[in-house]
């Protein structure tokens, strides 16, 4: 994997993850058939840059844990003058407590065409939560931005009612996904928001979101309906984190 700047080691394993996958039918394979063309680099190799400018933006200062989800908005801009094909972002949950559970965030993305995708977040040895923009179940092969255009990635959030009340952080960094192999190639602001506790209904009762539109499931459930096919290990296990992470982060700085 090649990074274009220092990233922390459980952003490094996410990649890991996500270029795992895309190798793993060849190994499979009695005989390897002629694949298609690996994507063309959206990085230079010269280039200590990231060639993406990455902005989160547009979602609620909180979220009611057990409540309705809440939408935000993640900007990628492409800053050189080729396209970037094959962009998968990486969403990293880090809480104060270091209490937030890989099952109690319920997320969604959607592509290029509309469709909702899940995300499933995993827990790194630092208690950081990891979700990887991938639903290779569903065939999404990565997000494409052009040269000089920005693409906006919509993103929903919703919290299980037993998630700790307190101060949550969020950032997003882009991998592409190159065979079996990925460059970093941007990284986002963080993104803060409060985590309430859930209300309280007149019979005792916690409250819930209101009724999803007419053909669409509540939103826990869809999420859960919609959920990847192929699990991602909990980041390769410590042994990668550690391996990965360190090799990764330790080339990062002598490209600097």
């Amino acid at each position: 994997m090649r990074l274009c700047a220092p990233v922390s080691p459980c952003l490094v394993a996410a990649a890991a993850l996500l270029a795992g996958p895309a190798s793993a039918p060849a190994l499979a394979s009695a005989a390897p058939a002629q694949g298609p063309a690996p994507l063309p680099a959206c990085a230079a190799p010269d280039d200590h840059t990231f060639p993406l400018t990455t902005r989160v933006h547009g979602g609620p200062d909180a979220y009611e844990a057990g409540g309705g989800p809440g939408t935000w908005y993640l900007d990628l801009t492409n800053t050189t003058d080729r396209t970037c094909a094959g962009l998968h972002p990486v969403v990293v949950l880090v809480d104060e407590q270091r209490a937030l559970k890989p099952a109690q965030p319920r997320m969604e993305f959607h592509d290029g065409d509309g469709r909702p995708h899940a995300v499933r977040f995993e827990a790194t040895d630092a208690d950081e939560l990891v979700g990887v923009l991938a639903a290779d179940a569903d065939g999404f092969p990565g997000f494409t931005v052009e040269a000089g255009r920005t693409l906006t990635v919509r993103l929903r959030l919703a919290l299980t009612p037993d998630t700790a009340p307190g101060q949550v952080t969020a950032n997003a960094a882009v991998v592409q996904r190159r065979e079996g192999d990925g460059d970093w190639i941007g990284q986002s602001n963080d993104y803060r928001f409060r985590v309430t506790p859930p209300a309280r209904s007149d019979t005792g009762g916690t409250g819930t979101e209101s009724p999803a539109p007419s053909g669409r499931l509540p939103f826990a459930d869809e999420l859960a309906g919609t959920g990847l096919g192929r699990t991602y290990a909990v980041l390769a296990a410590a042994a990668l984190l550690a391996a990965a992470g360190t090799t990764a982060v330790a080339l990062a700085r002598r490209r600097r």
